[in-house]
């Protein structure tokens, strides 16, 4: 599965199963060994994320969403060549609707910038943007569904979203699933979580240093981890370490050569051709801080004030 995703986060609405919303991230990451393919020579990529997320509520039935998440890739794209850094930064526009008790929605815009920073000029700038709806079968169990679309260096690229978040009865056991983005399994302890996720991503970034030619790096990535979170300050700060498994395609293609449309895992009219070699899958750690805000707390209060 080649383009994935380049969606960054699908936000939880007040009211559902899922009864917290992680409105800050940071995630540091390093692979290992990634060698380039029929050559001796290998890169490591580090990898940097942080995610802010303000919900703002209107009403008892909207709530205004906005925030900005920042990555940066630091790599090779050809054997002994040097490091590269691929940035991204990304604003998120959108607003949450409480249809009833069972139905909701999320629509957001997500427009960005992408590019090594050299010289940023408008051939950096692409809108994407996802629509997301949920359907709440009981208090354990809520649907969703919707897609993803955004325009990238490489054309247009677009997929759907099928998943479920699941709690358990005693709030120990815990699945959420956005298909083909991302899944994680878990299970509580108290102070310490376990649990394995997979996470899938498509992006691109524009190369615009004046003495490179005019080229595009096409980035697809699959991550399968296994994980040990920290539960601290009553759950509101959670500290995870990740080990596992990841490829990651860090493919360059000269601007203008484009593909006609991908689609989920599919790519349609794609006679490209990569001017560097494959990079290989590759072992990587990774440290994630998260703060959750838990919703059942601000229930509490009310019930007491009531």
């Amino acid at each position: 599965m080649k383009q994935i995703l380049c969606c960054l986060l699908l936000v939880s609405f007040f009211g559902q199963a899922q009864n917290y919303v992680d409105l800050a991230k940071f995630s540091y990451g390093h692979t290992f060994d990634n060698r380039f393919e029929g050559t001796e020579f290998s890169t490591n990529v580090l990898i940097l994320e942080a995610d802010l997320t303000v919900p703002i509520p209107i009403n008892d039935k909207y709530v205004f969403v906005s925030g900005v998440s920042f990555t940066k890739n630091r790599l090779q794209l050809l054997p002994d060549a040097p490091y590269n850094n691929l940035y991204g930064t990304t604003l998120k526009i959108g607003m949450l609707t409480q249809y009833n008790d069972k139905w909701s929605s999320t629509l957001v815009l997500l427009p960005k910038v992408s590019s090594d920073y050299e010289q940023i000029s408008t051939k950096d700038f692409y809108l994407g943007g996802f629509a997301l709806f949920k359907y709440q079968k009981n208090e354990h169990l809520t649907y969703r569904f919707g897609a993803y679309g955004s325009r990238e260096a490489f054309g247009f690229f677009t997929t759907p979203i099928f998943g479920f978040y699941y709690i358990s009865p005693n709030t120990k056991f815990e699945m959420d699933i956005s298909m083909p983005i991302s899944a994680d399994i878990n299970y509580d302890f108290k102070a310490l979580t376990l649990g394995v996720d997979y996470y899938g991503i498509g992006r691109s970034f524009n190369i615009t240093e004046e003495l490179a030619p005019k080229v595009y790096v096409d980035l697809g990535s699959l991550e399968f981890s296994g994980y040990v979170q920290f539960n601290t300050f009553e759950k509101n700060v959670l500290l995870r370490l990740k080990a596992g498994y990841s490829s990651n395609n860090f493919e360059v293609y000269r601007q203008g050569d484009n593909i006609d449309l991908g689609l989920s895992a599919f790519t349609f009219g794609d006679d490209r051709k990569q001017l560097n070699p494959q990079i290989n899958d590759g072992m990587f750690l990774r440290f994630e801080a998260i703060y959750r805000f838990r919703l059942e707390k601000v229930e509490e209060k009310i019930e007491i004030i009531d």
